[in-house]
């Protein structure tokens, strides 16, 4: 079954990714620090919880890191354990804080 596909939205302005359903917005936020993207924290209302919101955001996070080709840092417990889950996303780690993977 292939996964749902949503419209992720950039707002550079609140430096945060979002995807918004009925009215409500989930949202990754990240900032930037030195030479990196910090991924912070993930929300996700509880009407889109378990809908793979989370996952096309965190999706999108690394796709905006490499088109800035910037490193990452990641602070949010989801995007850690997606990165556990998918690990073809580890090389886009900051080696610096995260050490040779």
């Amino acid at each position: 079954m292939e996964p749902a596909q949503y419209a992720v939205i950039n707002n550079e302005a609140s430096q945060q990714l979002e995807v918004w359903i009925a009215g409500e917005a989930a949202t990754l936020t990240y900032r930037y620090y030195k030479k990196d993207i910090a991924f912070m924290h993930t929300t996700v209302p509880a009407a889109m919880e378990g809908k793979g919101v989370a996952t096309a955001l965190a999706k999108e996070a690394f796709r905006l890191a490499a088109s800035l080709k910037k490193p990452v840092m990641v602070y949010c417990p989801f995007v850690a354990g997606f990165v556990e889950r998918h690990p073809e996303y580890r090389s886009q780690l900051d080696p610096q804080y995260y050490g040779k993977r």
